[in-house]
């Protein structure tokens, strides 16, 4: 592992609360920096999946997220940096922060804020600022902001949707008293959206044109409105990031010879070279399935398998060879009747005696059917939409072995969910939560809503391999 310190420029968006703009600046940022001809590194703080993608597609490298409940505060540090190294090293990193600066696990006193991650990389907060309604009150908010935790450094402000000239200089000569500068003011006027959906911003891969052209867009407007020098003047002001590179393989207790990550062109190999030898794993990806983390292909590989995304709306069958199969979440709901209409490759998964593991979506598409459309029919659940959301972090204990458990094994995840299945699990559970079973143990198969991040728990892809031999 790397340990030497590394002058790597960082600065942290942040805001008060949501809805100040926190993505439109993340994305924007990294778009404009990227056309000055800088390698940016896209970050994102807490669990989300969908603001990496336009990170990724800005920057031209995938998005990561920063999360201490999930992966636990020390590899937080060292997953920025691995991130920020490949496939090769960044210029500087922009981090996106989650809800409000200060907002994080619910009676946690901050334990995964915004604020937590920045005092974990040792970086500067850029503070969004909704001007929306806000004279001279806004400079006492940010001054607040700054004060709730003098670990915390706000090294800057950019006012968002500003109604006038004259407010804006209002807001300057305000912020200018307490001596947080201004690097940058965007007008009501001139915003930029992206659809949303019951889960937030449609995902990029569900839109691929248009979202070329929302991230287009968002880098106009930060590379118009926003003073780009004074922003990497505060993040090279950041120290030297001395934690060492988290490491893939040494994280699942070794090397693999054989890892590798096959796909479509722009796939990018990092396990080792490309390989043939090892299990092939194949994982759920395209627009129903884009709930991912980068890590995951990284600690399969790393474990010896060939990872092989595979798209369960077009493909008509697994990819050659397949030992195993990962099926994260995204948005299946959006897609039902496609997937119903790719009856071939139901019918394989439903057969497949390897081990599968499913998170949310994947937990909707092993059932019988999702709002009335047919699945795969591999659990014996049914699945339909309804208005109520489910979201939060969970502290769980695995209630039974499986490929990627051990039972009593206490695990650290989240939800993000709008559907319910019936039965809510099965007679053998994948977990156990807030008193209650959840998610399903059928033979070799686990799936539940749970979303883990398998940084945290990098055994689950040594185990997922090893069940593939």
């Amino acid at each position: 592992m790397v340990s030497t310190g590394w002058a790597l420029p960082r600065v942290v968006v942040a805001a008060p609360a949501s809805g100040h703009g926190k993505t439109t600046v993340a994305t924007g940022l990294l778009g404009a920096l990227r056309r000055r001809g800088l390698t940016v590194s896209p970050h994102k703080v807490g669990p989300d999946y969908i603001d990496p993608g336009y990170h990724g597609l800005a920057a031209g490298r995938p998005g990561r997220n920063l999360d201490p409940w999930l992966v636990g505060p020390e590899r937080v540090a060292p997953l920025l940096r691995h991130g920020a190294s490949v496939p090769t090293p960044a210029d500087v990193a922009v981090i996106e922060g989650v809800m409000g600066l200060h907002d994080g696990a619910v009676g946690r006193r901050g334990y995964a804020s915004t604020a937590h991650v920045a005092t974990l990389v040792d970086a500067p907060v850029l503070l969004v600022l909704d001007t929306t309604a806000q004279g001279r009150s806004a400079a006492a908010l940010v001054l607040g902001m700054r004060a709730f935790d003098e670990r915390v450094r706000v090294g800057g402000v950019i006012l968002n949707r500003v109604g006038s000239p004259r407010h804006e200089t209002l807001l300057r000569d305000a912020l200018a008293e307490v001596g947080v500068p201004v690097l940058g003011a965007v007008s009501r006027s001139v915003e930029v959206a992206a659809p949303s959906r019951h889960l937030g911003l449609v995902p990029v891969a569900e839109r691929a044109p248009e979202s070329l052209a929302v991230v287009a867009a968002l880098a106009d407007l930060v590379a118009a409105t926003v003073d780009l020098d004074a922003v990497l003047d505060l993040a090279r002001s950041a120290p030297p990031l001395t934690a060492p590179a988290w490491d893939p393989v040494a994280a699942v207790g070794g090397p693999a010879s054989t890892a590798a990550v096959g796909g479509p062109p722009g796939t990018v190999a990092v396990g080792g070279p490309a390989s043939t030898g090892g299990p092939t794993v194949a994982v759920a990806a395209g627009a129903a399935f884009t709930f991912s983390y980068a890590e995951t292909a990284e600690l399969l590989a790393a474990a010896g398998a060939t990872v092989a995304p595979f798209d369960p709306l077009r493909d008509p069958g697994l990819p050659a060879g397949t030992r195993a199969v990962v099926i994260g979440g995204g948005f299946p709901e959006a897609h039902a009747d496609a997937l119903a209409g790719n009856a071939a490759l139901r019918a394989e998964l439903a057969a497949f005696d390897g081990p599968v593991v499913a998170e949310c979506a994947g937990l909707l598409y092993l059932g019988r059917s999702l709002d009335g459309a047919p699945m795969c029919g591999r659990l014996d659940l049914t699945a339909r939409m309804t208005g109520r959301l489910t979201l939060g972090y969970r502290e769980a204990v695995a209630a039974a072995d499986s490929p990627v458990t051990r039972a009593g094994e206490r695990v650290r995840g989240h939800e993000f969910h709008r559907t319910v299945t019936d039965p809510g699990h099965g007679d053998t559970p994948a977990w156990r939560f807030d008193g209650a079973a959840h998610g399903f143990v059928d033979g070799r198969v686990h799936a539940s809503y749970l979303h883990v991040h398998w940084a945290g728990r990098p055994h689950a892809a040594r185990r997922l391999v090893q069940a593939c031999r």
